[in-house]
């Protein structure tokens, strides 16, 4: 079925984002409602989604990943920027001047990414799961407790045993 969807992408043809709606409508709905929660933004931002897919499917590379772990990046950075904006739009200024950060608070923060992600995948699956569920798809305690079987004080105690074996692989004191 992705052979098919990327073909039809790729030429052009609007049936293609309707068969990716059908393969992944599900799954960019969960990705998206457990990020922003409020149901018109989900609707919104769902719909924000497969205009990105239409709009940059050029950008898709097999070579680099699947198709559903592609939609799965673009769902979530299409619900991150929808709920930035919501945020800058509902708050005052008043925490930053405004100011750009300085080329070397850029290179700095890249390069604490780059760590950060070595670290992440250093870590077996279940402890990546967590991870990417708590801080990457901004999932609730209880929604990941709900899904992956755990109570919410395991998922905490899992989190922050998470979060100090990170610490101490990026060289930071222990909690």
């Amino acid at each position: 079925m992705d052979d098919r969807i990327c073909q039809l992408l790729s030429a052009g043809d609007p049936e293609g984002v309707t068969l990716l709606q059908q393969q992944y409508g599900p799954m960019v709905q969960y990705i998206v409602r457990g990020i922003l929660r409020d149901a018109r933004d989900t609707e919104e931002c769902v719909s924000d989604v497969w205009l990105r897919v239409w709009e940059r499917f050029a950008s898709f590379d097999r070579t680099k990943g699947t198709l559903a772990a592609w939609m799965t990046v673009v769902a979530r950075n299409a619900a991150v920027d929808r709920l930035r904006r919501r945020r800058a739009a509902d708050q005052a200024w008043d925490e930053q001047d405004g100011a750009a950060p300085s080329p070397e608070e850029e290179v700095l923060r890249r390069e604490r990414t780059q760590l950060l992600q070595k670290a992440v995948d250093a870590l077996g699956a279940a402890d990546q799961q967590l991870f990417y569920r708590k801080y990457y798809y901004l999932q609730s305690t209880a929604q990941i407790a709900a899904e992956m079987g755990l109570t919410e004080r395991a998922v905490e105690g899992r989190l922050y045993r998470l979060r100090r074996r990170l610490q101490k692989a990026l060289g930071g004191d222990a909690l």
